[in-house]
């Protein structure tokens, strides 16, 4: 939609005390990030004073004062930090060094939480689209970078179960079901079949998807697929279904389609048919 999503966090270790344990050339990046927050700041002082567009200059102290705000942990109650995380559910004693994906896999179990309960204070100050990242941690081919399927899903599912089902528990608490759509994702699935050394490869033809909230129909499972969790054994549901469900949660779309000025990539959007049985 042209509109870039703000990445929360990063793969930094989160401390008790609600502080970033980061490498100094990290922080230095963090302080360089707040000096051009302050430098906005001055350019728009200057900049409405020479008449720039009010309403323009207005949206962007709300944009800047709300996000930056989003980060700042001080103010939320410790219990509800406690309960999105997910660091002890697989501390990076229980998961084998010998992956080279080992630092992907500690990292997802030691932030997955916190960066939910980010993305959560960020929608509500307005962010309109927000993307948390698992990184590479759900490859499991069982190679020198990967861990085979059961041992992978050890390290990654159980955090993933956790902090999706505390941000649902969290959204519907804060009255903001609704409001917000979250979409559960990958780029692939995996292979039906276990390959010889107890992994599963990259899988085009399925692959999950979790939608929760958005004001759509909850509580149904739709479609299904071979037996073997292979091939849709149901109407498919593709990358087109999945964008135009979201562009109706964002947009009456009969007004959308008479809108002056829409641009064309916008406009092939509006043909294409959402997932029927969410509305």
């Amino acid at each position: 939609f042209g509109v870039a999503p703000l990445v929360p966090g990063s793969s930094g270790q989160f401390q008790k005390n609600l502080k970033l344990a980061v490498p100094l050339d990290q922080l230095q990046d963090r302080r360089a990030l707040l000096s051009q927050f302050d430098n906005v700041h001055r350019w728009l002082d200057e900049s409405y004073q020479r008449g720039f567009d009010s309403i323009r200059s207005n949206a962007y102290r709300v944009l800047l004062g709300s996000i930056a705000d989003a980060f700042d942990l001080a103010n939320e109650d410790p219990r509800v930090i406690d309960k999105y995380d997910t660091q002890p559910l697989m501390r990076a004693d229980q998961i084998d060094k010998k992956w080279n994906n080992y630092k992907y896999y500690r990292d997802n179990a030691a932030t997955l939480g916190k960066l939910l309960l980010l993305a959560r204070r960020l929608c509500e100050r307005g962010c309109g689209f927000v993307t948390v990242t698992t990184n590479f941690v759900w490859d499991m081919h069982a190679d020198v970078n990967n861990a085979p399927l059961s041992e992978g899903m050890r390290y990654v599912g159980h955090p993933f179960d956790h902090a999706v089902s505390t941000f649902l528990e969290d959204v519907a608490l804060r009255g903001l079901s609704n409001r917000i759509l979250l979409v559960c994702c990958g780029e692939m699935g995996r292979t039906p079949r276990v390959n010889k050394d107890g992994g599963r490869d990259h899988w085009g033809n399925l692959a999950p998807l979790l939608l929760s909230g958005g004001g759509l129909r909850m509580g149904q499972v739709i479609g299904r697929s071979t037996s073997n969790g292979g091939e849709p054994a149901t109407e498919p549901i593709n990358n087109r279904n999945l964008i135009a469900t979201i562009m109706h949660t964002l947009f009456d779309v009969g007004k959308l389609r008479i809108a002056p000025g829409l641009p064309r990539e916008i406009s092939k959007m509006l043909d294409w048919n959402p997932i029927a049985q969410l509305f």
